[in-house]
């Protein structure tokens, strides 16, 4: 048989989807837009974190010392705004198509839905990532000089933090566009983003209810939040990092469902 008649093996055609999808992603200007709203909020709350720290820790007492502020603190914090703009990338990967009626077409030149969805996943990873790269970076250039005496940046540790902060929106950039999968709305979906990153979280943990705030520990806002942090207590941080990824890979199965089951 030539390799002309030869059928098309599934690693190739996956390879396919994920060009596709990497095209589709890269030539809407909403990806764009979304881009630079990350770059802005990560700016302006990196440098709004860094004045509060710097404004912490001078003062007319010099014996007040707060401590130094290392530059990778300050990048942590800022992913709790900054998150937002980049998980609508993740979401607005699906939902764009199913409120445009595209996902038809995707649908026809990619019958498998599973294959779609994970293409889709692939790439909304790994762009998330690469902005997460520059959205550290760009974190850490604008909080230093504002820390000033108060504020440090060794190397290593500071490239680990911006790894991490990468690694977590990433995640839930994949987590986002599971959810609008099964969801299709981009509204219902970032509503119920809020409401489990951050809302339910909260709610469980204002009681002084250890139970309430071990339920808390796992939800994936505040997991990530230990595995930023490289926290010790409730679980070390790597354990925060598989409970976000976990429910990164359920929200994925739960919406390759949902496009099983449903009409595009």
């Amino acid at each position: 048989m030539s390799t002309d008649t030869m059928p098309t093996t599934r690693p190739a055609l996956f390879r396919g989807a994920v060009a596709a999808e990497w095209t589709k992603l890269f030539s809407v200007r909403t990806t764009w837009w979304t881009a630079l709203a990350g770059l802005l909020l990560t700016a302006a709350s990196a440098g709004q974190l860094a004045i509060y720290a710097a404004n912490a820790n001078t003062n007319d007492d010099p014996a007040d010392d707060r401590g130094i502020v290392t530059v990778g603190s300050v990048l942590i914090d800022s992913v709790e705004l900054t998150q937002y703009a980049v998980l609508a990338l993740g979401l607005l990967a699906i939902t764009a198509e199913f409120t445009s009626g595209t996902i038809r077409t995707t649908l026809q030149c990619t019958p498998s839905r599973g294959r779609v969805l994970l293409a889709k996943a692939v790439v909304a990873g790994t762009v998330t990532f690469a902005l997460g790269l520059l959205l550290g970076g760009v974190g850490v250039l604008v909080a230093r000089p504002v820390l000033g005496d108060w504020g440090s940046a060794p190397t290593a540790d500071t490239i680990g933090d911006i790894v991490a902060v990468a690694t977590y929106l990433a995640l839930v950039g994949v987590l986002a566009l599971g959810l609008a999968a099964a969801l299709r709305s981009a509204v219902l979906t970032l509503t119920v983003l809020f409401a489990t990153l951050m809302i339910v979280p909260l709610s469980l943990q204002e009681p002084d209810i250890e139970v309430l705030n071990r339920i808390a520990d796992v939800f994936p806002g505040v997991a990530g939040g230990h595995f930023l942090a490289g926290d010790a207590e409730p679980y070390p941080g790597w354990v925060g990092l598989l409970l976000l990824a976990g429910w990164a890979g359920a929200a994925l199965v739960l919406g390759r469902a949902a496009l099983r089951r449903r009409d595009a």
